[in-house]
């Protein structure tokens, strides 16, 4: 069961624009300042977390440090949080300093991005009000170099400004802020200014310490939030300086080994921890969830074959959660995983899958069925919205044959106890050309395969 959200009220998908006007209330807030050997940089954003508009008495600074030597030095009122030197720690620095406070609201910031001081406000905003949200602030560049610290930085950032990262504008503005967002907009969510309630990052498990070089963590762990079931949103007026160009920016040599590989072990750290298409491979199976099938008791061999066949060319890592009895007949099949207890002639609830893996997307078929690959594609696509569907199911004769859900739906709608912010969609079979049968499988191999690559199907005896 999940745990009860402390404050706030449901909204259905991303919609955290329904409390837009809505005052937030003054809540503790604690930021965690990851640093190393940025002492000057460090400098002017304590500086600047001093000028905030926010109460000051509703707020605690720490300072996360990984591995400097010597330590950073910090202001009377600053906590600092150390660790020794064993590589790149991002993910353990900001969760040590999380643990170090126990305010309803935490903030992370790098040392080297400096807070305007209407920050603070304006990235709380929405965690103040709705618990579950995640809230990226506005990053801009600036060549702070020559710069005093004690300078405002609302003033010395757009003397100095170098370039906004476009790919960061241009997916904020085609989001309308992520109010849109997807599957794939947790790209979107950087730990250098980044906002959630207390009681979602403990509820989503803080960042994945298993990341020992640069980048990624944070990726991965707004992916988490969002499967999770929480909001995504970009705080416009939330703006952070950051001291250099964006790393996109930066003039690299890519042709080079070690910067290709650096970029390599990045993608492929995330790849292999979020199953999303378009992240992680499509074909191979690195180890990250996504799609999960369960079906009815009632299939035999044959039902197997023809259901699940052209599903798993659609969602080629897809596991399969079945009985023992069923797990039997496909006993050479690598992607069968032993269904858990519970629910065993239905449909098994969020709480079961969970406890299975770490998926995205569920596939329950009540009876056999034929669809070609490409309408599994667009079925399971279908759920992968925000302001998707979290059902379809395809019925035949007031009976239904299948249903495709998304779990961030399910999820959303445990936390608050709503079954109904879960959307249905209903579908007819003929509609989606969905076929109802459970047999023919020579006719229908036979069919797949001709459809591959020009004559890879072809049988023996059949003219060319």
């Amino acid at each position: 069961m999940s745990p009860q959200p402390p404050w706030g009220a449901a909204v259905p998908g991303n919609r955290w624009d329904l409390v837009e006007g809505q005052d937030a209330p003054v809540r503790s807030v604690g930021v965690v300042v990851l640093h190393y050997h940025q002492q000057r940089e460090l400098d002017r954003t304590l500086h600047a977390l001093a000028r905030q508009d926010y109460p000051a008495d509703a707020v605690e600074v720490v300072v996360t440090d990984d591995g400097s030597d010597p330590p950073p030095s910090v202001p009377d009122g600053v906590r600092l949080v150390t660790q020794e030197d064993r590589g790149f720690r991002a993910a353990a620095a900001r969760n040590a300093g999380a643990r170090s406070t126990r305010a309803d609201v935490l903030v992370f910031l790098d040392a080297d991005s400096t807070p305007e001081p209407s920050f603070l406000r304006a990235v709380t905003r929405l965690p103040r009000l709705l618990p579950e949200a995640v809230v990226v602030g506005r990053r801009r560049h600036a060549d702070l170099a020559t710069v005093p610290v004690e300078a405002p930085v609302e003033t010395s950032g757009p003397a100095h400004e170098l370039a906004e990262p476009a790919w960061l504008r241009e997916a904020y503005s085609g989001s309308a802020d992520l109010l849109h967002a997807d599957a794939l907009s947790f790209r979107h969510v950087i730990s250098a200014a980044v906002a959630c309630s207390r009681w979602w990052f403990d509820h989503v498990g803080g960042f994945d310490e298993g990341f020992t070089s640069y980048g990624g963590e944070d990726w991965e762990w707004a992916a988490r939030a969002w499967e999770a079931g929480g909001l995504l949103a970009h705080a416009h007026d939330a703006t952070v300086w950051h001291d250099g160009p964006d790393a996109g920016e930066e003039p690299r040599d890519w042709g080079r080994e070690d910067a290709a590989r650096t970029k390599d072990l990045e993608s492929l750290a995330v790849a292999g921890r979020v199953g999303v298409p378009g992240v992680t491979t499509r074909a191979l199976d690195l180890g990250a969830d996504d799609v999960v099938v369960t079906v009815s008791p009632r299939f035999d061999l044959a039902a197997l074959v023809v259901t699940l066949d052209p599903l798993l060319q659609a969602a080629p890592t897809a596991r399969l959660l079945l009985d023992d009895a069923h797990a039997a007949l496909l006993q050479h099949e690598g992607r069968v995983r032993p269904r858990p207890d519970g629910d065993a002639d239905g449909v098994p609830d969020v709480a079961l899958l969970d406890a299975a893996g770490r998926y995205r997307r569920h596939v329950h078929v009540h009876s056999p069925a034929h669809a070609s690959p490409a309408t599994w594609h667009r079925l399971l696509s279908d759920v992968d919205r925000a302001a998707a569907p979290g059902r379809v199911t395809v019925e035949h004769d007031g009976r239904p044959l299948l249903e495709v859900r998304s779990l961030r739906a399910l999820r959303r709608a445990a936390l608050w106890d709503r079954p109904d912010l879960v959307a249905p969609q209903l579908l007819s079979a003929a509609a989606v050309d969905v076929t109802p049968t459970g047999s023919g499988v020579a006719g229908r191999l036979l069919k797949a395969g001709l459809a591959g690559p020009k004559g890879a199907g072809r049988s023996r005896g059949q003219n060319a």
